[in-house]
C-alpha cells in the first residue's frame, strides 16, 4: 500500500483548515485516511502557531515508507524532520511565448523608426550642402 503525508481540507467556505493525514494515495483528498499527524491553520498570523506536528508518528511513517507531499514536506523541512532540496527556475520570472513575440516586434519597429529617422535627417541635409557648394 503506497502511502502519503498530506493535507485534507476541513472548515467552511473561505475559512479553510488543513489536518495533515497519512492516507492512501488511491483515497479522495478529504477521503478515508490512516492516521491525522498534524494540522495547518492558514488563517493564523505567520508568527503564530500556524502549523501543529506530531513529530514522533510522522518520523515512524516516513521511515515505513510513506511520501510527504510538497506542501507538506516544506512543513517538515521547517520543523527539521526532512529536508526538502532547494529548486531551481531561472525561467519564471521571463514573460511568455506571445509576451517574447511582442516585445521583439515592438523592438524590430523601433529600430526601423529610427533607421528611417537617421535617412530622413541625412537626406535634408544633403541637398543644403550641395546647395552652398555651387
Amino acid at each position: 500500500m503506497a502511502l502519503k503525508i498530506r493535507l485534507a481540507r476541513a472548515g467552511s467556505k473561505k475559512r479553510p483548515y488543513y489536518h495533515v493525514v497519512i492516507a492512501d494515495v488511491r483515497s479522495p483528498r478529504d477521503g478515508r485516511f490512516i492516521e491525522k499527524v498534524g494540522s495547518w491553520n492558514p488563517m493564523l498570523a505567520k508568527d503564530g502557531e500556524r502549523v501543529v506536528l506530531n513529530e514522533e508518528r510522522i518520523k515512524y511513517w516516513i521511515e515505513n515508507g510513506a511520501l510527504p507531499t510538497d506542501r507538506v514536506l516544506r512543513f517538515l523541512d521547517q520543523a527539521g524532520i526532512a529536508k526538502r532540496d532547494e529548486r531551481s527556475n531561472p525561467k519564471k520570472g521571463l514573460p511568455g511565448k506571445k509576451a517574447q513575440e511582442r516585445i521583439d516586434a515592438a523592438k524590430q519597429a523601433e529600430e526601423e523608426a529610427k533607421a528611417a529617422a537617421a535617412e530622413a535627417a541625412a537626406a535634408a541635409e544633403a541637398p543644403a550642402e550641395e546647395a552652398a557648394s555651387e
